[in-house]
């Protein structure tokens, strides 16, 4: 959406804090021996204290309030009795809603505990490169060319990028005009980001793959050769400058 009033604006703030409040609060409740179930009904029951209602569910019918991918898993991971959290895990919690008729997008990877399993770099890459692909975003900035920054930064620490999931535009619906904001370099994209505009911005880094497949569970997509991705998105106002970021609650930048 565009914002043009100051109402939109704290629409956009108030739905923007909610999930990101909700994706810090969940990502500080995980624990080790809990399910993946149990940390989304924590993430439902936070969402409704804030008057907000899951994006997921409410657009989709997904079988969860919140989408938690672990390890191998990329994105949209259902939420199971079954799937207990284990030290060492790569938890990726994505959070979105939508409260008074605005909608927001945010997400986060981390490793969970002690980082047995050498996660952590992929990890602090994922979180880096978003905060300063962020920093390039302004009105005019072709998309493509921070699609460019993310993909070539991911390139020099060893790492690929996903390429077929992408960012997106928000604010009235969960996705939005501009339909594609990809983390790699696409010459055809001539879109531009434009002065105030909200959009999400999302980083997908790999240790080897390069698209996300579906599982047989029709939601969860994850990497067919066994490598790991790690995701950080938020959304933000787009702005003559440097953008604002709506979802600066989420702390994954302090994670």
């Amino acid at each position: 959406m565009s914002i043009t009033t100051e109402v939109e604006l704290e629409g956009m703030r108030a739905v923007s804090e909610a999930v990101g409040l909700a994706l810090k609060q969940m990502r500080d409740f995980a624990r080790p021996g809990m399910t993946t179930r149990e940390l989304d009904e924590y993430g439902g029951e936070l969402l409704r204290q804030f008057g907000a209602r899951s994006a997921p569910k409410l657009t989709y019918g997904f079988p969860g309030w919140t989408c938690i991918s672990l390890n191998h898993q990329i994105a949209h991971g259902i939420p199971s009795e079954k799937t207990v959290l284990q030290e060492g895990d790569l938890v990726n919690i994505d959070v979105s809603a939508e409260l008074d008729g605005f909608w927001a997008d945010n997400g986060g990877s981390f490793v969970l505990g002690r980082d047995i399993h050498g996660h952590a770099a992929l990890v602090d890459a994922s979180r880096q490169i978003l905060r300063e692909a962020l920093a390039l975003i302004r009105d005019s900035q072709r998309i493509a060319h921070v699609g460019r920054f993310i993909e070539s930064e991911a390139r020099k620490r060893g790492y690929t990028v996903i390429r077929n999931l992408v960012g997106h535009g928000v604010g009235r619906s969960l996705h939005e005009p501009p339909g594609s904001i990809p983390c790699f370099y696409d010459r055809f994209l001539r879109t531009r980001f434009r002065e105030n505009s909200v959009v999400a911005v999302e980083t997908f880094i790999s240790t080897g793959a390069r698209y996300a497949e579906e599982t047989p569970d029709g939601w969860t997509l994850a990497t067919g050769d066994g490598s790991f991705v790690a995701q950080h998105e938020h959304t933000i106002l787009v702005t003559g400058g440097e953008p604002q970021i709506l979802t600066a609650a989420n702390g994954i930048w302090e994670a």
